[in-house]
């Protein structure tokens, strides 16, 4: 097996600094969204309102997942560099290990809430069309 170096784990820092920062502009947004849609409701209360805050309570906790994975990731990859500097290799391996399995799982809920989001967006494509077709 090839010897882990301080700069394996190093060049996972950029990656996981800008899916982060993706992850925090999703949370953001559906925040945003979130509170429209709470200052609607509390004016009209129509029940495809509550679908879409249910929907989006949804993506909301994947999201923080996504997050606390990434989070725990970057935070094992800092924790390896500092296993190899003190020389504790065979650890910093399954320390750096964990952490790319702790990413694969972060993006793996990233896939899952980009799905539910192009479903939700189908939805009210489809609500236009019919719409559309009833003019």
């Amino acid at each position: 097996m090839e010897q882990l170096t301080l700069t394996t784990p190093a060049l996972l820092f950029s990656a996981i600094s800008l899916i982060m920062l993706a992850y925090t502009n999703r949370f953001l947004a559906y925040a945003a969204v979130i509170r429209n849609l709470h200052e609607k409701y509390k004016s009209q209360k129509d029940d495809s309102l509550i679908k879409q805050i249910k929907n989006l309570k949804l993506r909301l906790n994947l999201t923080r997942w996504m997050q606390i994975f990434g989070i725990s990731s970057l935070l094992l990859c800092v924790l390896t560099m500092f296993l190899i500097y003190i020389q504790q290799n065979t650890v910093a391996v399954w320390i750096f290990g964990t952490a790319l399995i702790l990413l694969i799982i972060s993006l793996g809920l990233l896939i899952k809430e980009i799905q539910i989001s192009a479903k939700a967006l189908q939805l009210h494509i489809s609500d236009i069309e019919n719409h559309i077709k009833n003019i």
